[in-house]
Parts: C-alpha cells; sequence; structure tokens
C-alpha cells in the first residue's frame, strides 16, 4: 500500500510529528510518501527513517523549496 502525506506549509517539527503518526498505521512493507516544504525536513525525515530501520525509496525536489520523499515501513 502506499499513503501520500501532504504537508505543504506547515513548519518543523510538524512535517515529521505527522509523518511518525501515519507511519503507526502502517503495516511492515507499505510505503509513505510525504510532500513537504519546511527546508529543515530534509535532513530530519531521512535521520528519523534511517533511526527507525526504516529504508528511503525515493527523494525529490518538487520546485524551488518543495520536496517529495517516499519512506518504505519495515
Amino acid at each position: 500500500m502506499k499513503k501520500t502525506l501532504e504537508v505543504m506549509g506547515k513548519v518543523c517539527p510538524f512535517p515529521l510529528v505527522e509523518a511518525k503518526q501515519v507511519m503507526e498505521e502502517l503495516n511492515s512493507g507499505d510505503e509513505l510518501v510525504i510532500q513537504f516544504d519546511c527546508t529543515q525536513a530534509t535532513e530530519s525525515l531521512p535521520r528519523w527513517a534511517a533511526e527507525a530501520g526504516h529504508t528511503v525509496t525515493g527523494y525529490e525536489q518538487l520546485g524551488e523549496a518543495a520536496w517529495e520523499i517516499a519512506i518504505q515501513k519495515k
């Protein structure tokens, strides 16, 4: 299953907080795609994923200050 979390306009740490909450609802192997525009999250989201044992399966810059990261739940 793939779920998209759109947190554009939300300041850090809310993109990370919301991503953690949604990830808890997913099953192992499911993928969470997070669309965000908080520059701090460009570091905090991949770091959290790695520390939690999840796999970053995609990461791209969508615009001047917008990104999308895909994280597969462990």
